[in-house]
């Protein structure tokens, strides 16, 4: 089923479209195969990127608390002819959306292979991208309500993530998970293990 990319704010495509148009701007860019380009460049498949803000087992605990999160930038996919070669990133400013950065590596790859992959799903989806931070770890984020403010929302307990390589050991890349199942696991390694009590503070025997 189609995915229901949501449309970026018109600053942020305007102030990418102006970075690719800008010399100086992909020059200075640390992306070698977006210098080396000759052809034309095309801005598309924007994403918001959330961020997933730190839990611990005990707000996980607290009522079925939702996990917080907050909106970050826009991310989009730059193209050259038949492939996508580096991704260009926007933040918001005081004055509105801005171009912030050209970047190319592996997660460029992963998010078109991910991409691809959930347009395959029985369920429509608006695509979103969910960093952990923490964890060195960004994933596709499958939200349920395609119709829904891409700037705002929470992840419900159905909808999927998707972990984009390379991902953190133990989690497997491209495989959709329900956030469900896939946050306890990221809490549990987001709360700081309990360091052991010395021996000298320990409660004497009795």
């Amino acid at each position: 089923m189609p995915l229901h990319v949501p449309p970026a704010p018109a600053p942020a495509l305007r102030s990418v479209l102006a970075a690719l148009g800008s010399p100086t701007a992909v020059h200075e860019a640390h992306t070698p195969a977006l210098r080396a380009i000759q052809g034309p460049l095309t801005a598309e498949l924007p994403l918001p990127v959330h961020v997933l803000d730190r839990l611990t087992l005990s707000d996980l605990a607290s009522a079925g608390r939702p996990p917080r999160t907050r909106l970050v930038g826009w991310r989009f996919l730059i193209r050259s002819g038949d492939r996508h070669v580096a991704a260009a990133d926007t933040r918001l400013t005081p004055d509105g959306w801005a171009f912030s950065h050209f970047f190319e590596g592996p997660y460029v790859a992963a998010t078109e292979r991910a991409l691809r992959q959930a347009e395959l799903l029985a369920t429509g989806y608006q695509p979103r991208l969910l960093s952990v931070p923490e964890l060195y770890m960004l994933t596709l984020w499958l939200h349920g309500a395609v119709g829904a403010d891409a700037a705002a929302g929470l992840p419900a307990g159905e909808d999927l993530l998707v972990p984009l390589a390379p991902a953190p050991p133990g989690i497997a890349a491209y495989r959709p998970h329900p956030v469900s199942e896939l946050l306890p696991v990221l809490t549990h390694r987001l709360t700081p293990a309990t360091a052991p009590v010395p021996p000298s503070l320990a409660a004497p025997a009795a």
